[in-house]
Parts: structure tokens; C-alpha cells; sequence
């Protein structure tokens, strides 16, 4: 498929359920696959949408590094949906796919009624460590190039970040390696220039205007993101906050049920508020 074709190939998207549309985003180096444990837990109460994100899985994963900026991934969110034919959804994103999310939700604030955040980040302030990530990402992206997704999924697999995954079950560690290894060299590596961290704007200063509800998840193993998750729920004015135990980054592998709960008991507070009024 020659660039110009795969530019304009759709996202992959897995639907299933019926009932309120939740649209699932997974993080750096996932794919609609990574919720396959918890989504059974919405699917008899929600319109479950699961997009392999731009440059992951079975999705495009073109040369042009336009198509990964977070504004032009926003914008491919939302034809998406528009073409299932939905306008308003509930909305969870896991680190990038949090922040992406979060973009999300700034942009198009009266179509998300609920927004979920699982370990994500509102960006790196100070330009100076901004711009020091942006060249870490960039320095990360080059070395995929040249060394090849394995290699790559094993660098990955030991980032400190995943250290509390040591102790899953081997076949839950298993299927996430092949999950990793599922994608391309161009793709991941057009995703940390594009979308990474380094490349995102601060939008702390904007926190205030998400006005819909909003429930932050962070493990408790997780320092980093605990205190940001904290820090956030301060600044965002309907803001829940779950710290869920025995968790590190990624909650919902590490700790599924848990994480399902949690989320399915904050999406039903919407259809114990409507019956109020």
C-alpha cells in the first residue's frame, strides 16, 4: 500500500454492547486488545468503541508524522465516532490514550459526558524539561528505527514504569509482549515524536474548563502518577479520585476487576443522577 492510500485508511475499531457509547483509548505501545479483560464488564450497559490508535496495531501507520500530532489524532477520534453515528460518549484514556483523551475533551467538551483518566498526565509544564523529553522521545524513536520492534518491546517490558508487572501471571505477561510486538518500527516511532510527551503541550492552565465529571485512576505503587492524579483532581472542579491498591502504571492489567468495578460503579452515578431529576 503505497503512503498516499494508508494516509487515508480509517482506524481499526472494535464495537460491541448496546446502550451508551464509551469509547476505550489504549496507551503507547496498545491496542483495542489491551481492554479485552476489563471491556465484558461494560458491554451489557454500554456501546463499547475500541480504536487501534494512529501508528499502533491494525491501524495506518504512515510516514507523515502530521497524522500523529495530537490535533490531527483528535480529529480523526471524532470522524471516527461521527461515522458510528454517535455525537455524545463517555471517554477513558490510559497514559498517551489519557492525554489524548484529555485533548479530547478540551476540544470537543459538550460531546464527552464523562471522562476517565487512568495514569495520564496534563503534560510537562517548564519549557526547559519539555524540550529536554522531546529530544529523549525523539532519541527513542530512532533507536526503534534502527533496532526493530522486538527489540524495542524488550527495552520496553524493563522501563522501571513496568516493574510492578514482574509479578502478573506469566500468561497475562505473555499476551501483553505480543501485544507489543504486534506493531511497526514507523508507527511507534512516529508516536513518541508525535504524540509523546515531550511533544505534548502543558495544558494545566486549562483544567478548570472540564466541567463534566471526571475520575482519576492511578496505582498505588505508581508515585509519579498518584501525586499527578492528585494534583489534578485539585485543579478539575468535579474531579473523583481512586487510588487503587496493589497497582502500578497500568491498573486495569494489573488489577482488572478492581479497575472494571470502579469505573462501572463512576458511570452509573450518571443513570442514578438522571432518575433524580
Amino acid at each position: 500500500m503505497n503512503d498516499s492510500l494508508q494516509a487515508r485508511a480509517p482506524l481499526y475499531v472494535r464495537v460491541d454492547g448496546d446502550g451508551p457509547a464509551l469509547l476505550l483509548l489504549h496507551g503507547f505501545t496498545g491496542s483495542a486488545d489491551s481492554w479485552d479483560e476489563v471491556c465484558p464488564a461494560w458491554t451489557a450497559t454500554h456501546r463499547v468503541i475500541r480504536p487501534d490508535l494512529i501508528g499502533h496495531g491494525r491501524s495506518p501507520a504512515p510516514k507523515e508524522l502530521e497524522r500523529y500530532r495530537m490535533d490531527a489524532a483528535v480529529r480523526e477520534l471524532l470522524e471516527l465516532l461521527d461515522g458510528l453515528g454517535v455525537h455524545r460518549f463517555r471517554l477513558l484514556g490510559y497514559s498517551m490514550g489519557g492525554r489524548l483523551a484529555l485533548h479530547l475533551a478540551l476540544a470537543a467538551p459538550g460531546r464527552v459526558e464523562r471522562l476517565i483518566l487512568e495514569s495520564a498526565t496534563y503534560g510537562i509544564a517548564d519549557p526547559a524539561q519539555r524540550a529536554a523529553r522531546r529530544a529523549e522521545d525523539n532519541q527513542l524513536a530512532a533507536w526503534i528505527e534502527t533496532h526493530g520492534v522486538d527489540a524495542f518491546a524488550r527495552r520496553w517490558a524493563a522501563h522501571p514504569l513496568f516493574a510492578t508487572q514482574g509479578a502478573l501471571p506469566p500468561a497475562r505477561r505473555e499476551r501483553q509482549a505480543r501485544e507489543r510486538r504486534m506493531h511497526s518500527a514507523v508507527g511507534l516511532a512516529n508516536s513518541l515524536r508525535g504524540m509523546g510527551t515531550g511533544a505534548q503541550a502543558s495544558l494545566r492552565d486549562r483544567l478548570g474548563e472540564l466541567k463534566m465529571p471526571v475520575l482519576l485512576i492511578a496505582g498505588e505503587y505508581d508515585e509519579k502518577f498518584t501525586a499527578l492524579a492528585r494534583e489534578m483532581a485539585a485543579l478539575i472542579p468535579r474531579a473523583q479520585l481512586a487510588i487503587v491498591p496493589g497497582a502500578g502504571h497500568n491498573v486495569h492489567l494489573e488489577q482488572p476487576q478492581a479497575f472494571a468495578e470502579r469505573v462501572s460503579a463512576f458511570l452509573a452515578q450518571e443513570r442514578k443522577e438522571r432518575s433524580i431529576v
